[in-house]
């Protein structure tokens, strides 16, 4: 129960950090706390309170966590990472052409 309130908290935190904040970079911010907050709900919803799956041949393997949702975890941090790194990069070359990385004073591309 307290996964699912730390979770919620976290989350709501990204959701007004994008909804709230005028600045690309604070946006990309909220935009990764939102990320974590998930990364972290999906792992306490999946821990079976077990013992790790490294098994040697003498055990017998009855109460294992998945080690398959830590991977796709680990997949998703990767991801995200490029991707916040990618997003940066953009507002740091869109901050050379308009000096702003707020969304309201950013033009289109239309020239006229």
């Amino acid at each position: 129960m307290i996964n699912h309130i730390v979770f919620i908290f976290i989350f709501l935190l990204g959701f007004y950090a994008i909804l709230v904040k005028k600045s690309l970079i604070k946006m990309v911010i909220g935009l990764n706390i939102m990320e974590g907050a998930i990364f972290y709900w999906f792992i306490a919803i999946t821990d079976r309170g077990g013992i790790i799956p490294i098994v040697q041949s003498t055990q017998v393997a009855f109460n294992l966590n998945d080690p398959i949702p830590q991977a796709l975890i680990l997949t998703g941090i990767v991801i995200g990472a490029s991707t916040s790194a990618f997003l940066l990069t953009l507002i740091i070359e869109l901050n050379k052409f308009t000096d702003s990385t707020n969304p309201d004073q950013l033009g289109g591309m239309i020239e006229d």
